[in-house]
């Protein structure tokens, strides 16, 4: 049976309670194995030890002291067993994934000059410079409209600059872009495999399915048209679809929306462990902290850069660091207090309903005297 558990605090503290939390559940679960298996063991052996009919006198009394024990050895093992009996901590298998990568770049990946853009009479950049350079995991920053899914438009040279120039290194440089919005260009018309298929170059149709399934696409499910998937399914087949692009270079723009917490993780994984250079544009302040290792804030116009993870930016920026707090602040202000629906023991049953009955007391003894029945909760 499924149990649903609520953790209080941002994401970053879930994920350290929840360590924890399964790192003490499984060590109470294998202390309750061992003595199990010890009384199971102890039985075992005092059933093993009794004695035939034509045992002496001496031999009876044993024989009948050890049913004595065995018989409380039976009891122990059926409360054990079943009453309170702890469960071992449930944890999803990790799915792994792998960027292909062909061969390696040239140092000069992207070269950033002078770059003037904007839309009509709004300036986006103004004089910006940028040198990115083979390795580097960049996660480019600022508030909504300041231009960074445009910035990454024009390094693909999907948008022109009005001045200045946006350079990709002349070595082996093979860029793959995932959009903001990539899962809702698919073709709703084709199935799950068919979406995949049609872009993977020399990829084996048992590789690609063994990507579709460590993507949670079962083999039910490679037939089915993109049109009946949910919007997380969409999401994933749309991340299937761009990592079997051979590349030296990944740019994502918001590339975690619409991924639920495995797949997330799942991409964290694999961006950490690509040789390649990547550049991506995130709101995911956690997804940030996991993957890179420089900062580029726009601001005013202009790259700023800080050559550190996402921790190093906000030592180095007061008002980012001020920034911050308050939206952890605010995120911990608005988390809905859930309670957590688990399988209680009897005892904990008991001791809820105990709990409850004392509430109910305290509350009665407080409404004496209240005439406005409102007031009531």
């Amino acid at each position: 049976m499924g149990v649903s558990r609520t953790f209080e605090g941002n994401y970053s503290q879930y994920v350290e309670a929840k360590a924890a939390w399964i790192e003490t559940q499984y060590a109470a679960w294998e202390k309750q194995q061992k003595e199990i298996e010890q009384t199971r063991d102890l039985i075992s052996r005092l059933g093993a030890g009794a004695n035939s009919g034509r045992a002496s006198s001496a031999e009876k009394k044993y024989d009948t002291l050890n049913f004595g024990i065995l018989s409380v050895e039976h009891n122990k093992l059926e409360r054990l067993q079943e009453e309170g009996q702890i469960e071992k901590p449930f944890q999803r298998k990790q799915m792994k994934i792998r960027f292909p990568e062909r061969g390696r770049s040239g140092r000069s990946v992207v070269t950033i000059k002078n770059l003037e853009f904007g839309y009509e009479d709004e300036l986006l950049f103004n004089r910006a410079n940028l040198t990115i350079e083979r390795g580097e995991k960049i996660a480019i920053i600022g508030p909504n409209g300041c231009g960074k899914s445009t910035l990454l438009k024009l390094i693909m040279r999907l948008e022109k600059p009005r001045g200045g120039e946006v350079i990709l290194g002349e070595h082996n440089v093979l860029p793959n872009y995932f959009e903001q919005n990539q899962a809702e260009a698919l073709d709703l018309d084709k199935t799950v495999l068919q979406t995949v298929e049609e872009v993977a170059e020399d990829w084996r149709i048992d590789d690609i399915k063994g990507l579709l399934g460590r993507c949670n696409f079962k083999a039910d499910m490679l037939d089915r048209k993109v049109s009946l998937l949910s919007g997380g399914e969409k999401a994933r087949l749309a991340f299937c679809k761009f990592m079997v692009k051979p590349s030296t270079l990944l740019i994502l723009d918001e590339p975690t929306n619409h991924l639920d917490i495995p797949s997330k993780e799942m991409l964290e994984e694999a961006i950490r462990e690509y040789s390649g250079t990547v550049i991506t544009v995130s709101h995911d302040r956690y997804f940030i902290r996991q993957i890179v290792n420089r900062v580029v804030e726009v601001k005013d116009g202009h790259l700023q850069d800080y050559a550190g993870d996402y921790n190093y930016y906000l030592e180095k920026n007061l008002e980012a660091r001020v920034k911050e707090l308050e939206r952890e602040a605010d995120l911990e202000e608005k988390a809905p207090k859930l309670k957590a629906k688990s399988k209680m023991s009897k005892a904990e049953k008991e001791a809820r309903k105990k709990q409850k009955m004392h509430a109910f007391q305290a509350a009665k003894q407080k409404s004496k005297g209240l005439k406005n029945s409102k007031r009531w909760k």
